[in-house]
């Protein structure tokens, strides 16, 4: 990921100023809060953000409406507070509510964790589904699923388990004679094929109908949530995206190199094992109630940054992105075939396959 020159910025002008690091956006920016705790916003990426955060949530409301049963758009918010015809409620509270809070929250998830990783590995291509912590976090999953009665709880537990076992391996090959980010993804790729033929050989090993339940889950759906996952998924990507944007401010100076970045206080190695930590917790958190969500992670990060224009690591507008994309083809999933109900991994997978095959195209002619 490249960055702007370090020069001085115009006195009309606010740059990413931390700890003397000045990374100058030519635009106005926002300032949150006082002192350490103060906060640059800049305009533009706030307007994205919140721009992307009302779309999201529109998409949230017409998936509401849509479906078997279809609820007039005027009686959608009327049923969310309880104010309307009872089948309405029911429809919207109690069938579709869900799904749609936890595809917004998931894709939010999916979208700082592409964020964290695309800037740790300083490549667009570094997402957790390519570099293989999500394949980690979905076979402890799987594992816990078909052979244990682990419940659900333990099963998000053992998720992050597996996602920071298979992160810590791929470092371990990667950082022989220094780890760089293509050898990251690389050795990435080779972990993820490994644990996506143990997938195989468990799903082989189970009993049939254990199996085929399995598969369905591991093609990432959310037509079998519940609201059992609902508060212990929202805690965990609530305190993980807390973590990621606490880390925003120093992982943007790692941005910058690690000489600079050491030379500004910033301790380069603990800085990095949080990004990994905070990243594989938010992939894995959506996965051991979804199931592994492929794409979102890679797209969210790219497309965000082209909207705001900004190069360095933008957590919150690629959340927002990310939570627009999963609502949006988790609707597509749900009513495009109806009476069938797709597995959203599905959707993912044709979007984020045209975007992949265009960014591999874009980098071979750079």
């Amino acid at each position: 990921m490249s960055l702007k020159p370090l020069i001085p910025a115009p006195a009309e002008t606010a740059g990413a100023r931390v700890q003397g690091c000045q990374v100058p956006t030519g635009r106005r920016e926002v300032r949150i809060g006082r002192g350490r705790w103060s906060w640059r916003l800049d305009r533009t990426s706030l307007l994205v953000g919140t721009a992307l955060a009302l779309c999201g949530l529109l998409v949230g409301l017409i998936s509401l409406a849509l479906g078997d049963v279809r609820v007039p758009m005027d009686q959608v918010i009327p049923a969310l507070l309880g104010n309307s015809e009872h089948r309405y409620e029911v429809v919207v509270r109690d069938w579709r509510l869900t799904r749609v809070v936890l595809a917004l929250a998931f894709g939010f998830a999916l979208g700082i964790s592409g964020a964290l990783f695309q800037s740790l590995t300083r490549n667009p291509l570094g997402s957790p589904d390519v570099i293989g912590f999500s394949s980690g976090a979905y076979t402890a999953a799987l594992a816990l699923m078909l052979f244990t009665t682990a419940s659900a709880a333990q099963i998000a537990v053992g998720s992050i388990a597996g996602g920071l076992a298979a992160a810590a391996l791929v470092f371990m090959i990667a950082s022989r004679n220094g780890t760089t980010g293509f050898r990251l993804i690389v050795v990435g790729i080779g972990v993820g094929a490994m644990l996506a033929s143990a997938n195989t050989f468990m799903l082989l090993a189970a009993q049939r109908q254990v199996a085929m339940s399995a598969a369905v889950w591991g093609a990432g759906s959310l037509n079998s949530v519940g609201n059992a996952v609902v508060g212990s998924s929202l805690l965990g990507i609530g305190i993980f995206a807390l973590a990621a944007v606490l880390l925003q401010r120093h992982a943007r100076i790692l941005e910058c190199g690690d000489p600079l970045a050491i030379s500004l206080g910033v301790n380069a190695k603990l800085v990095r094992a949080s990004m990994v930590v905070v990243g594989v917790g938010l992939v894995a958190v959506a996965t051991a109630a979804a199931g592994p969500i492929a794409f979102v992670a890679l797209v969210a990060p790219q497309i965000s940054a082209r909207l705001s224009g900004r190069a360095e690591l933008d957590l919150v507008p690629a959340g927002c992105f990310g939570a627009l994309l999963l609502v949006s083809a988790d609707t597509v999933a749900r009513i495009a075939f109806m009476p069938i109900q797709l597995p959203v991994g599905i959707v993912t997978v044709c979007l984020g396959g045209v975007y992949l095959i265009w960014l591999l195209i874009r980098e071979s002619r750079a």
